[in-house]
């Protein structure tokens, strides 16, 4: 049997898929990573894949300046909603998300959301297929200057805290994004720390008080986002099935 691929764009050289690649690889589907940071090409489509990753990194959305490849992704982004391809966007990947199926993204008005914070699900997550499992207050790691203000016409909200309502959501059936980082453990959260330092200094906080209170909470971040990587990978499954039975 041909494994599950699933492609992923990886937009800097220390925002990977973490931990939520972990999950996906430990069951049985493969990951694709191209970097186009480094002169990788973003493919034209998602042909050949049975899903979309998109990851985050420091640009907005909009950057492309900074981003080259960001209209790029943003095409292909497109093309898998249109064909309906399942798709996760993790932060930047989520505000590329929004904005393809028309929402709004912003730079935050206040200081960013930066470390270890709660997210509660919204009644729609109890049928969701990845947010299901939630429980009434997951912890999240967030770090983002820039915010989803206006979800996209149609979707669905999964969840959210009192600062920043929109912190994932669903477009159609299978597309989901993140405000927050499931992916990302202590060890990653200090690395992202440590280049930020200054940056956090003058927001009080330190590389050791953000890698403290992440790896306080990481047993359960494991268990409540690998939650999520299993619930998309059943996602990704089901559907690579349904369209070889189709082809059949």
């Amino acid at each position: 049997m041909t494994p599950v691929r699933v492609l992923v764009v990886q937009h800097e050289d220390d925002t990977g898929p973490g931990y939520i690649g972990e999950r996906i690889r430990a069951l049985g589907t493969e990951l694709d990573v191209v970097h186009p940071y480094l002169g990788d090409p973003i493919p034209e489509s998602t042909d050949g894949y049975a899903g979309l990753l998109v990851l985050g990194g420091t640009p907005g959305p909009f950057d492309d300046t900074t981003a080259r490849w960001l209209p790029d992704v943003r095409r292909l982004m497109a093309g898998a909603l249109a064909d309906e391809v399942p798709l996760l966007g993790i932060c930047l990947g989520g505000e590329l998300l929004a904005a393809v199926a028309g929402g709004k993204v912003d730079r935050i008005d206040g200081p960013p959301e930066v470390g270890l914070y709660q997210v509660r699900p919204t009644e729609a997550a109890r049928t969701d297929p990845l947010f299901a499992g939630l429980p009434p207050v997951a912890p999240a790691v967030e770090w983002h200057w820039e915010e989803i203000v206006e979800l996209p016409p149609g979707s669905v909200s999964l969840c959210g805290n009192d600062r920043f309502p929109n912190q994932a959501f669903r477009v159609g059936g299978t597309a989901w994004g993140t405000q927050f980082h499931p992916e990302v453990l202590s060890d990653t959260a200090a690395e992202w720390a440590r280049g930020s330092a200054a940056d956090l200094a003058a927001l009080g906080l330190t590389t050791e008080g953000i890698r403290a209170e992440v790896e306080a909470s990481e047993p359960e971040l494991r268990r409540v986002w690998g939650e999520l990587a299993a619930g998309w990978v059943r996602v990704v499954t089901a559907d690579a099935d349904a369209r070889s039975s189709d082809r059949r």
